[in-house]
């Protein structure tokens, strides 16, 4: 791995690898990795890192070891934990006169758009000033609802809106394998994707860690969202001491290579949205329409669902239920729902969505 052909790199630390079995920061790995760290910043190199780690710190405190933690408790060591984390990375990185940040992000901060881009402002802010951003989801105030649920998907949407060209996904494994290496032994390593589709998904297994919450098909997930917004990203083992160390001497990573980008930022940022607000069924005309890429006419809208206000993101679904677009619309539900109850859908904008705030999937 040379890190020399990257500007700006984003890289994910997981549970699993920050925190051991007793819920105490593993000191002598975090060290070895902040080091690894400041030697890319010394090259010039903008870091911004993603950690897990605060549901994870906080559970002690709590006593909620050994069982499944409600959300409430789950909310409340989050808010114990990160006090502790952030307290942890800034002692380390002070060790190189480097001042780090703390950003806590939500999904409502990535999927509104003008909150999107006020976050993408703060964090360019920030590393302009040389300051290192350490982010991690604001699981005090997310439901289930509301969140990713894990830091890979996360880091993906944070590399995009920064224009990273590199996302290091720091795991418990050296890579993507054929299928689960820990319970079949014939699975073979594979080094390079250079697309993501059905048959690379099904490799994915789930998480064996007590700690982490993600598993390999969340990193597929992100994988989908670094490549199609031009940006390269590897999951490597980062158990070991100097985990960024080893990247360059040993070149054990499974590389998931970056698509040519042929969309614009916004409609790249529509692609890959996890909790629209709401369905807009439409009809066969209407779809046709969409194939040819016009707008989405009320006249086409044949029922609609959810919980979407006027510029809220909805899928946008044809005749058998699926979803062959997102896009902003621009009414609200009850404004489009009553229109189609009264059969008068000169009550609604004549244009729902449109081509220029619309994205096919």
């Amino acid at each position: 791995m040379d890190f020399g052909v990257y500007k700006r790199v984003v890289i994910k630390i997981g549970s699993s690898l920050l925190v051991d079995d007793q819920y105490e920061i593993k000191q002598v790995w975090l060290a070895s990795i902040i080091e690894d760290i400041h030697a890319l910043y010394q090259e010039g190199i903008e870091i911004i890192i993603v950690s897990s780690g605060a549901v994870a710190l906080g559970r002690k405190t709590l006593r909620c070891i050994g069982r499944k933690c409600t959300l409430a408790e789950k909310q409340a060591a989050s808010a114990i934990g990160q006090i502790q984390l952030s307290r942890v990375y800034q002692s380390e990185f002070a060790k190189f006169q480097v001042t780090s940040a703390q950003v806590l992000l939500s999904i409502d901060n990535i999927e509104t758009r003008y909150r999107y881009v006020n976050a993408q402002n703060t964090l360019d802010t920030l590393l302009k000033f040389r300051v290192i951003p350490i982010i991690n989801e604001n699981d005090t105030v997310a439901t289930t609802e509301i969140c990713y649920g894990d830091n890979d998907r996360l880091a993906a949407r944070v590399a995009q809106m920064v224009g990273a060209d590199l996302l290091i996904l720091l795991s418990d494994i050296d890579g993507l394998y054929s299928a689960n290496p820990n319970i079949d032994e014939t699975a073979t390593f594979i080094p390079e994707v250079v697309l993501i589709d059905e048959h690379i998904k099904k490799m994915a297994g789930e998480s064996h860690t007590k700690i982490s919450s993600g598993g390999m098909i969340t990193k597929i997930l992100a994988a989908e969202i670094a490549m199609n917004n031009g940006c390269n990203m590897l999951i490597c083992n980062g158990k070991p001491a100097h985990p960024l160390k080893r990247l360059e001497t040993e070149k054990r990573y499974t590389l998931f290579k970056a698509q040519k980008v042929d969309q614009s930022a916004k409609k790249r940022w529509l692609a890959h949205h996890v909790k629209p607000k709401g369905d807009v069924s439409i009809n066969e005309g209407a779809v046709r329409a969409l194939l040819l890429g016009k707008s989405l006419l009320a006249v086409g809208v044949m029922s609609c669902d959810g919980n979407f206000k006027a510029n809220d993101v909805v899928n946008i679904k044809d005749e058998s239920g699926k979803t062959i677009a997102i896009g902003v619309i621009m009414t609200s539900l009850e404004t489009l729902r009553h229109a189609l109850l009264a059969s008068n859908i000169s009550m609604a904008p004549k244009v729902i969505v449109h081509r220029n705030n619309m994205v096919l999937v």
